[in-house]
């Protein structure tokens, strides 16, 4: 199995928790892929079957409630290319500040909004992160990824053959 994890970020906050993740998870899941957003569009799903590939969607929020920059592309074309994601399986972090309480780690939930519309399977809860809670996002966010990653390997059904 691979994990991809595909990071929208402004300010590197989700690229450094994705990077922890890497390292942390590495016993886990040897095959680790960190992938920043920028110029991917909804075809970065198609080789998810022949990779046996599960994606994390780490990203953070800007804006009034929006996914960063970076990921705009990404996010747009899962409505302007819309295709059936049934073979995706995915897991979410989103990165806010619960300060912003209307708008709070909108980046990922509007990202597993999408994913979910086009048939792709979320595995487990979105993973948010509070920046104005005071604690590390790459700390606790590696920390969720290894409890995340047994519940996937749990759930993902054996492909050797006897």
């Amino acid at each position: 199995m691979k994990l991809k994890i595909l990071v929208g970020t402004m300010t590197s906050t989700a690229d450094y928790v994705a990077q922890a993740i890497q390292m942390d998870c590495a016993d886990l899941v040897p095959d680790i892929d960190v992938q920043l957003m920028d110029g991917l569009d909804i075809s970065t799903f198609d080789s998810a079957v022949e990779e046996d590939a599960i994606y994390l969607i780490c990203t953070s929020t800007y804006g009034q409630g929006d996914v960063p920059d970076n990921a705009r592309a990404l996010y747009d074309s899962l409505d302007s290319q819309p295709k059936f994601l049934g073979h995706v399986r995915y897991g979410v972090i989103a990165l806010g500040d619960r300060t912003y309480q209307q708008t709070f780690a909108f980046g990922g939930k509007k990202f597993d909004e999408r994913l979910q519309g086009l048939g792709a399977q979320r595995i487990g809860d979105i993973w948010i992160h509070d920046a104005s809670a005071g604690t590390l996002p790459e700390t606790e966010g590696a920390a969720w990824c290894r409890e995340w990653l047994a519940l996937v390997l749990s759930s993902t059904p054996s492909t050797e053959t006897a």
